[in-house]
């Protein structure tokens, strides 16, 4: 019989970034995968057309108002696609973590809990039923007035604030304030307020010192700066803060986590003497269910909450029922440790996702598109199982799952591949490949065919001799009660265990300065910038070099303009319409704002005079418009350029454009910048490197790229410690540390540690018998 719908959805002539034209047929209701180098297209593919155009066809059912900025935001770059139903995505953002956001708030399951106390829970006598929302610590209505719903109250001492009183406090008395202009700013005013800031802080009267750094004023004087014999300062109103509110305010305020993570060394955090930690207020804490509180059951672990939830009469059944179908999807994922209060901040990427994830299956959505950004990331080899039977749950309820994934055992589970490439950037953006797994391997062109069919385990590795051991511990942070461990120095060491088994918890507590080690160097995947006005030039201060070359032109020369001319975050060159970002801002009212290039300069970031200034045949947008592999031939002769770019190609970045925003950057894209940014400065000494996941978002061919580099430093004499769930990683590395066995409280342990192939042998390791199908 025909269907009355198209069972494929149909790309016709996608030019989205790199992709030349592509055409493609993708069945519907199958678990379709695509794959390809890091760069190669995919996710242009996967997202920027086929979910993008899907996307822009719901808004084209949405009023006309929001219907006239749609214009604006800009269609995919497509010929047409057919056959495209509705579409969701589940990407691996990172939202903007804040402490009030829970896994309970993600899921939606605090809603359910809060009506279940609303409704089904028991008051003491004469006590006032309470809405839902006064169960929550984020309304007025139930947080606790003390701490404002937050559970801890945040308090200095001046011991905290002046570590060493015998300083003055223009050497620095104060270590709590900023360094730089502001600190200076700080000092003058006090100064100009009549304080002493050149006695020591000892020798202050009680007083004095008392205001100084606790006061609530904020007095404003007039600031005369002392005059530096080079430039004149003129005098300016300065407003005091003292020192106890400049931290409280840095930490509640600040988006930086550097500069978060210095105020609260000068905190200390108690439970909130109120609520006790609870965060609610005393009417919210005095109802229970089956004998405890709202506050007592969103501690639990969510496979031990839902054992506790059964209904005595007809109204609480229903909601908990509800409460427990809504529970039984995140056990599925492996996430059955975390309970409803544990922050949204203290989730991986992919615990984020997953429960993302679950959130949908609870849905009940029937006729969709899925589109997945590597589910996988961040998952043990033990939990990608889960996932592929939670993928497969999607699809049988009538869906078609499209999924952007790296992970050899992803991609075998797929029905369709579509495989783009064959290489990065503008060696990509083709389909190679597109049908059933199996007859990939006929596609010579094809990276992923390589390493798809070819289950060989790779060479062995000599493993390295340590030059002495890293103690670290115990430690006792989330589920880690007493840990210790060494690692060995001078040599290649991965942490595994299952999702939230301790492992990034564990290694975080590696600090600056343990012996034997001369600098530490923590390469996160926190974005290297929120806005546009970020990019790879820019983070790796490869655009200061390029701006002296474009400067120091015949032509510019003539004009008279100088470096600055040549920058977007200045006036002068930058086209003043969108102030250099080369985008705007365009505000969708009840949706998230988002980026459309500007009018004026169509995204080239510069006036039309700036832009008449050439190098070798190109303007300075142009040069911005280069990828890493295209520029390193551009700058071939200009070796501070050439260094900078040759360290990007070696961490296997070629592919991306020197001013590509930072907002359009992975997290795994964002951590090699940095190591780039690292490796460039060419150290003597020894150094510990510390990545978190380093291979999250790589094809396996980049992978190779990324371990040469990183094996590359621990024969230069530095340690490298990677938190790691890719077994061809940890087969060679030269030792092992696995926590576990499980996640939550049935993880947090040591469960072996040592050379890979003694731990692949380790009894009750979730690892073992995964790191031993790849051993050599």
């Amino acid at each position: 019989m025909h269907s009355p719908h198209d069972p494929y959805v149909r790309v016709r002539g996608a030019r989205e970034h790199n992709l030349k034209g592509v055409d493609v047929d993708i069945p519907r209701d199958v678990l379709a995968v695509f794959t390809g180098v890091s760069g190669s297209g995919k996710s242009s593919l996967a997202f920027g057309t086929i979910y993008a155009e899907a996307q822009r066809r719901y808004f084209e059912s949405v009023a006309p108002y929001a219907r006239r900025l749609i214009h604006q935001v800009g269609a995919p770059r497509v010929g047409e696609i057919t056959g495209l139903p509705p579409a969701v995505s589940l990407q691996q953002r990172r939202a903007a973590p804040t402490s009030r956001s829970s896994v309970g708030t993600v899921t939606n399951l605090s809603n359910s809990l809060r009506m279940l106390f609303s409704r089904a829970g028991r008051y003491p006598p004469g006590a006032e039923r309470l809405e839902s929302d006064a169960f929550s610590p984020n309304t007025a209505a139930g947080a606790c007035p003390e701490c404002h719903g937050l559970g801890q109250v945040h308090r200095t001492t001046e011991e905290l604030l002046v570590p060493d009183p015998s300083l003055s406090i223009r050497e620095g008395a104060i270590a709590a304030w900023p360094g730089a202009w502001q600190g200076k700013n700080l000092r003058d005013i006090l100064a100009a307020l009549g304080h002493d800031v050149d006695r020591p802080w000892r020798e202050l009267p009680a007083g004095q010192r008392e205001w100084i750094l606790f006061t609530d004023e904020q007095p404003v004087v007039t600031v005369h700066p002392v005059r530096d014999a080079d430039r004149i300062q003129r005098p300016y109103q300065g407003t005091y803060m003292s020192a106890r509110r400049y931290v409280l305010k840095t930490f509640s305020d600040t988006r930086s986590a550097s500069l978060r993570a210095k105020a609260e060394r000068f905190l200390t955090a108690a439970p909130c003497p109120v609520c006790g930690g609870s965060r609610l207020r005393p009417e919210a804490l005095a109802v229970t269910f089956g004998g405890r509180t709202i506050a007592e059951l969103a501690a639990l672990p969510l496979t031990d909450l839902a054992a506790l939830l059964d209904g005595r009469d007809a109204t609480a059944r229903v909601l908990t029922e509800d409460l427990k179908s809504r529970i039984a999807p995140v056990v599925e994922l492996g996430l059955g440790y975390l309970s409803l209060d544990r922050s949204t901040p203290t989730l991986s990427a992919g615990e984020l996702q997953r429960l993302r994830l679950a959130t949908q299956l609870r849905s009940g959505l029937f006729g969709v598109v899925y589109v997945l950004d590597e589910p996988s990331a961040g998952l043990h080899p033990a939990d990608t199982e889960a996932l592929l039977t939670v993928l497969d749950r999607l699809k049988t309820a009538g869906n078609s799952v499209f999924v952007v994934e790296h992970h050899l055992e992803v991609v075998r589970g797929a029905d369709w591949l579509v495989d783009v490439g064959p290489g990065a950037g503008e060696h990509g953006g083709r389909v190679l490949y597109s049908g059933p797994p199996a007859e990939l391997a006929s596609v010579e062109e094809s990276a992923t065919a390589a390493f798809l069919f070819d289950e060989s385990p790779g060479p062995a590795r000599e493993v390295r001799e340590p030059r002495g051991w890293l103690q670290v511990g115990p430690v006792s942070r989330h589920n880690l009660r007493a840990v210790t461990a060494e690692f060995p120095l001078g040599a290649f060491t991965a942490v595994t265990g299952v999702s939230g088994s301790g492992k990034s918890t564990f290694v975080g507590e590696l600090t600056e300065g343990p012996a034997g080690v001369d600098r530490l160097i923590r390469v996160d995947q926190r974005p290297i910038g929120r806005t546009p006005r970020s990019n790879l030039a820019t983070y790796t201060g490869l655009f200061d070099v390029v701006r002296k070359v474009f400067a120091g032109t015949g032509e510019a020369r003539e004009r008279g303009y100088g470096v600055g001319r040549f920058s977007f975050n200045v006036a002068g060159g930058r086209c003043e319409t969108c102030q250099g970002e080369g985008f705007v801002s365009v505000e969708l009212l009840f949706l998230p704002s988002t980026y459309a290039p500007c009018p004026d300069c169509g995204g080239a970031r510069y006036n039309p005079e700036t832009l008449q200034v050439t190098y070798r045949g190109r303007n300075i947008a142009e040069v911005l418009d280069l990828t890493v592999e295209g520029a390193a031939e551009f700058f071939a002769d200009v070796p501070a350029a050439a260094r900078s770019l040759r360290t990007l190609l070696d961490v296997g970045l070629g592919y991306l454009r020197l001013g590509q925003p930072a907002t359009e950057l992975s997290g795994g894209e964002a951590q090699r910048i940095k190591l780039a940014g690292e490796l460039q400065r060419g150290r003597r000494g020894h150094t510990l490197y510390l990545l978190d996941e380093p291979t999250t978002g790589l094809h396996p061919a980049d992978v190779e790229v990324l371990m040469d580099r990183l094996h590359g430093l621990v024969d230069a004499g530095n340690t490298v410690v990677v938190v790691e769930h890719d077994m061809t990683v940890v087969a060679g590395a030269d030792w092992v540390i696995d926590l576990g066995p499980g996640g939550g409280d049935r993880g947090g342990r040591i469960v072996a540690s040592g050379p890979p192939e003694q731990v692949a042998r380790a009894a009750g390791s979730a690892t073992a018998p995964y790191l031993a199908r790849v051993m050599p």
